[in-house]
């Protein structure tokens, strides 16, 4: 069901990519190659560097494209008190997590929303050991912030809401580039 779900939004996402994007002028400068115009100014529109980050700790009436367009270096700052709000209302039971965070260290960790990655450790999002060292195709990474939110100091409180049960994509991963299996 939940896969079935994001088929339908990917196909909306490239459908409508597609549909803005191709046009009967192709730019060339007559030689073969384009006329880019980089001038003017750009602006961040959204990050998600944690999946469901900005979903879950940003509730509705909170300024969601704030926190999108927010410079990573002063989201903690800004964002670390209504995450561990947040938080605290969605699991008034939190003490400490299995990283060992209580709330505020936790919701700090989470409101910087930029993924970390290591050049020495194994790429991971979390495998018991490594902790937020990059994030690998295969990561839960639903699951893994479902245990820090929900599964206490051990990982093993409430084990009704530590996964979302999609324990596998519906097609493996290749074993070269670019490891995605192709589309449906």
């Amino acid at each position: 069901m939940k896969t079935n779900k994001f088929k339908i939004i990917a196909v909306a996402l490239v459908s409508a990519f597609f549909s803005v994007n191709c046009d009967n002028n192709d730019d060339n400068g007559g030689d073969g190659t384009q006329n880019i115009d980089f001038s003017g100014t750009y602006v961040q529109q959204d990050q998600m560097a944690r999946p469901a980050i900005n979903t879950v700790f940003i509730a509705s009436g909170q300024p969601k494209d704030d926190f999108n367009a927010a410079i990573p270096s002063a989201m903690g700052s800004k964002y670390q008190s209504i995450f561990q709000s947040r938080l605290m209302a969605l699991n008034a039971g939190y003490t400490t997590n299995a990283l060992g965070q209580d709330a505020a260290a936790f919701t700090g960790l989470l409101s910087t929303d930029v993924l970390n990655v290591s050049k020495t450790a194994k790429t991971t999002f979390f495998d018991g050991t490594n902790v937020l060292t990059g994030r690998a195709l295969a990561d839960d990474v639903i699951d893994v912030e479902l245990l820090l939110i929900f599964g206490g100091p051990m990982g093993t409180s409430n084990s009704g809401l530590t996964s979302d049960h999609v324990d596998a994509n519906d097609k493996a991963f290749t074993a070269s580039f670019p490891y995605l299996a192709a589309a449906w």
